[in-house]
């Protein structure tokens, strides 16, 4: 990628408009992040962040909202509501007839589909904005060992605002994100993710620099280098499968007779699997922190699944996630409706017959190219543990696989959009 492909971008009038126009609500973003939301004592909330900063748990937590939740700001939920709404919805497609004809009814569909996701997004938003107040109005709930009063005054209006404010600040994230896929560049969701992440980072890099010094904070660099290398050439490999579409004749004109492949990528789940991994696996240690029980399952939750590195954590989460990255892939591809399509449009795989053949031999292919990109999930969300571990810095680098696979994935696809869009005006390209 070249430095002067950016520089063609920017001389490009409408691209330079809309790189500027991201950049803008991507600041705006990051304000909303650090703005407080009225009625919370600011400086309490700071010195409680200072006490549960090493907990995996918290760091979990705050990792799409970019330090937001924790700080109760204007946009503590960040864009997690519309992220677990995308994905209610995208599961009872599966289930719900009248979902599955929307999403098969094209443009008019999906749009239908939006605006179903926009009211699940904002009744999540009222959920969870009340469950995190309702937990901040005891001393010591919400964080774990620390008994600072974080919001002074608990009267009913100064509550209802503050659920107001909260909500209202994830519709304005859910609406940023829109803006950014219509008029920006790159997909606005996983821009706003994107950024969220980053900004954790220098903070990060500063604090291993402090207090490791700065052998280790290269040794550091490169093993992060290392893994996103990796992350990147796997994220690029896909299978690809030849198909033929036959010449037909419709009036006196010829059409068909073209060659294309459907590509199918190692990694179909993209980072989803990890994500409901990672969330399923912060439950037991968060309804521990809540009850404040000191059972005996309860010691040994907090002692196995708290850090966040136990034996018995890592071996359960690699399990979730190959179990999570068949299930996720099963419900996006449909051999048979890819088949049906094909045979539909005179195509056909060469080789294998149209129909039913097809669809088993699409399914044979992605079984055996979900095995590895499975065990690839995996390992790239336990590798950062290990690495980070044997250099001692895990407490102070939170950068773990899902953080790796969301940064790689959301560059990559900006970059190609960018891009395309500059091949779109006679340039080369970034690897020309």
């Amino acid at each position: 990628m070249h430095i002067s492909a950016f520089g063609a971008a920017l001389r490009t009038p409408d691209l330079r408009k809309k790189i500027l126009f991201t950049l803008g609500l991507l600041a705006l973003y990051r304000l909303g992040a650090v703005l407080p939301t009225p009625g919370v004592d600011y400086a309490a909330i700071q010195r409680c962040i200072d006490v549960v900063q090493d907990n995996s748990v918290y760091a979990l937590i705050n990792l799409f909202s970019g330090g937001a939740l924790l700080q109760l700001s204007v946009f503590a939920l960040g864009i997690m509501p519309y992220i677990t709404a995308s994905i209610i919805l995208q599961l009872l497609t599966v289930v719900i007839p009248r979902l599955e004809m929307l999403k098969k009814d094209g443009q008019a569909g999906q749009a239908k589909i939006t605006q179903y996701t926009r009211y699940v997004t904002i009744g999540l938003a009222i959920l969870q904005s009340t469950a995190i107040l309702s937990l901040a109005r005891t001393p010591g709930a919400l964080f774990s060992g620390c008994n600072e009063v974080i919001i002074p005054n608990q009267g009913v209006w100064i509550i209802l605002v503050m659920i107001i404010v909260m909500t209202a600040g994830t519709a304005m994230v859910m609406w940023f994100g829109e803006l950014i896929t219509e008029r920006g560049v790159g997909n606005g969701m996983s821009v706003l993710i994107f950024v969220s992440i980053i900004a954790t980072i220098p903070s990060q890099f500063a604090s291993i620099f402090g207090s490791r010094g700065a052998f280790t904070f290269a040794i550091t660099l490169l093993v992060g280098l290392a893994v996103i290398a990796f992350v990147v050439f796997v994220e690029q490999a896909q299978r690809r499968i030849p198909v033929q579409y036959a010449k037909r004749m419709v009036g006196r004109r010829m059409y068909g007779g073209t060659s294309t492949y459907i590509p199918l990528k190692v990694n179909m789940a993209g980072v989803i699997p990890v994500i409901f991994a990672s969330s399923l696996l912060f439950l037991p240690t968060l309804f521990v922190q809540l009850t404040g029980s000191q059972a005996g399952w309860a010691q040994w939750v907090q002692q196995n699944f708290g850090t966040g590195t136990g034996t018995w954590y890592l071996l359960t989460y690699f399990v979730l996630i190959v179990f999570f990255c068949y299930f996720y892939v099963s419900i996006t591809f449909n051999p048979t409706d890819v088949a049906d399509n094909m045979k539909k449009y005179g195509g056909f795989i060469p080789g294998i017959r149209a129909g039913k053949p097809t669809a088993d031999y699409l399914e044979y292919v992605l079984s055996r190219l979900t095995a590895p990109g499975s065990l690839y999930l995996g390992l790239i969300a336990i590798l950062p543990v290990f690495a980070f571990g044997f250099l001692g810095v895990a407490n102070d680098f939170i950068f773990g696989g899902t953080s790796l696979l969301i940064m790689v994935g959301v560059g990559l696809d900006t970059v190609k959009q960018i891009q395309s869009q500059l091949q779109q005006r006679n340039y080369e390209g970034f690897l020309g």
